[in-house]
């Protein structure tokens, strides 16, 4: 899916309606910005209720601490 947008004299751009209807992106929604080379990867910020579990099963106790580098 190729989609154009034009930035603004705001500096805003819209999102085109078929891109935010694929991705399910409803109003409101945030997003980070990540530089990538001469262009920016544009990722929705997960809330925190989805992160839940994510990580479900790892060992806290066995890491690599700030106190272990050389």
């Amino acid at each position: 899916m190729s989609e154009t947008a034009t930035l603004s004299s705001k500096f805003q751009i819209s999102i085109p309606k078929a891109i935010r209807v694929a991705q399910h992106w409803e109003a409101g929604l945030s997003f980070a910005f990540i530089p990538k080379g001469t262009g920016v990867l544009l990722v929705p910020v997960p809330e925190k209720q989805s992160l839940m579990g994510l990580a479900k099963g790892a060992c806290a106790s066995d890491y690599r601490d700030r106190s272990d580098r050389v």
